[in-house]
């Protein structure tokens, strides 16, 4: 059924202005005031509202298989919650084992993307890298449309390789034309640190921080930059969380190295105090980098405000209550990651646009049209214009709610914003056209979500 958008308040990066949308074939296909309404429209009245492209999670965790464990969302509750939230694309992840081809893990992941309810697409992780793995990466991006990796400095034994394969893996990208997104930490200096608490008995959540430090972070990073000056190249740093890692990219930015940086909803509101609760509360907050000392929040705000961070993701990894149980004994076996999919965009709104901290447009820009633009679906997704994909959110900013695990659509039995109020709600979520949020409600039908094959970067 076609679709009509009167009177909402259009936000973009660029623009804002009254019009109605018209929404027919899954697509924009025109955009005026006071457009007529046929006969067999569908109609939703956003007077009084505000209408942003649907955003954009460049970075989630699904399908993830960690410590022993999964993650607890699926493909039909995760993106669930990402439509309650707002989002209406999201990237996830494809992780081979060590000894696993790309291709291998590529069909295991596909197996899991059941009953998606929004758009979806994957960055293929590269965790070794000999002859056979390089022609599977080059027919994972020309033939299967994946054209970004992620390359991991931390995770020694698990995903991590050493620097020369992480060096000949960002030729191959350049090569390619693709994106490699980093993580970026020290693994050996890490594992040792880790193993020296352990041995002195130091077991407990705080210790997580204290193994792995801003400066790790900061080498990390800045390894990352030197190896992409020497290559050229575009590289995508992902859940920078702290000052000293920010000045590695800023400098490497100067230098001319095309580099983005992602930051994290958690880091911008939650710092490592929150892990050194008692009683183990702390595990709900554990992750990789580590939240870090409040300080860094106000500067991670003016990065955000003055373009030297790119996007706000929330690398979403939801691992429940009891399976944070696996580190009770020991900080170091607690799976990582804080659950945030849902949360995102309203928290973003109400702490950065409505505190002044960054502006409508901004927020737009790096919570959903950024990503788009680097990770190749922009003009299809991140913007408003005829042609794109019809993915609308049309946000209510006068509703006032309070976030709750008692409430939200994630798979999971706890929420670390619990109980933190926010301005907005999801009036309407589209995809493609298919109304599939009501009033923040899920309403619309399970299955539609379609994966999106991208194209390399042009030589």
């Amino acid at each position: 059924m076609a679709l009509l958008i009167q009177n909402g308040e259009i936000v973009t990066a660029d623009s804002r202005y009254v019009a109605d949308i018209w929404c027919e074939n899954e697509t924009i296909t025109a955009i005026g005031k006071n457009l007529p309404v046929p006969q067999d429209a569908h109609v939703i009245d956003a007077r009084g509202k505000l209408v942003f492209p649907g955003f954009v999670d460049p970075h989630t965790h699904i399908y993830l298989y960690a410590m022993g464990t999964y993650a607890k969302d699926t493909y039909e509750t995760g993106t669930i919650a990402a439509l309650c939230g707002g989002t209406t694309t999201l990237i996830d992840f494809v992780n081979p084992q060590r000894q696993e081809g790309s291709l291998e893990a590529l069909e295991k992941w596909r197996q899991q993307t059941v009953n998606p309810c929004c758009d979806y697409t994957c960055h293929m992780t590269v965790s070794h890298l000999d002859a056979q793995i390089e022609n599977e990466l080059r027919e994972v991006v020309l033939q299967h449309g994946i054209t970004s990796f992620k390359i991991f400095f931390a995770y020694k034994d698990f995903l991590g390789m050493n620097d020369g394969d992480i060096y000949k893996t960002l030729l191959l990208a350049k090569e390619l034309g693709v994106v490699t997104a980093a993580h970026c930490e020290n693994a050996h200096i890490i594992d040792i640190r880790q193993q020296q608490f352990v041995d002195d008995k130091k077991l407990t959540t705080e210790y997580h921080h204290h193994s792995r430090p801003p400066i790790l972070e900061a080498e990390g990073t800045h390894r990352l930059c030197v190896m992409s000056e020497l290559i050229g190249g575009e590289v995508y740093v992902v859940h920078l969380s702290c000052e000293e890692a920010l000045q590695k990219v800023i400098a490497a930015k100067m230098r001319g190295v095309n580099i983005h940086a992602e930051t994290l909803i958690q880091y911008l509101l939650l710092d490592k105090s929150h892990a050194e609760l008692p009683n183990f509360e702390g595990a709900k907050y554990i992750m990789s980098p580590p939240l870090r000392d409040k300080k860094n929040q106000k500067i991670l705000w003016n990065a955000l405000h003055q373009g030297f961070l790119a996007t706000v993701a929330t690398d979403h990894a939801p691992f429940d209550w009891q399976q944070r149980q696996m580190g009770k004994e020991n900080f170091c076996n607690i799976p990582n990651g804080i659950p945030s999919l849902e949360d995102r965009i309203r928290l973003l709104y109400t702490h950065g646009v409505n505190t002044g901290k960054i502006d409508i447009h901004r927020f737009v820009d790096v919570a959903s049209t950024r990503a788009a633009k680097i990770f190749g679906l922009f003009p299809r997704k991140g913007t408003i214009q005829v042609g794109c994909d019809a993915d609308l959110v049309i946000y209510d900013p006068h509703v006032e709610e309070t976030i709750s695990a008692n409430t939200h659509h994630m798979n999971i039995d706890y929420s670390v914003f619990e109980g933190i109020k926010v301005k907005g709600r999801c009036h309407a979520v589209t995809v493609r056209g298919h109304v599939q949020v009501r009033d923040g409600q899920f309403t619309g039908q399970k299955g539609i979500g379609k994966f999106l094959k991208r194209q390399p970067r042009s030589h």
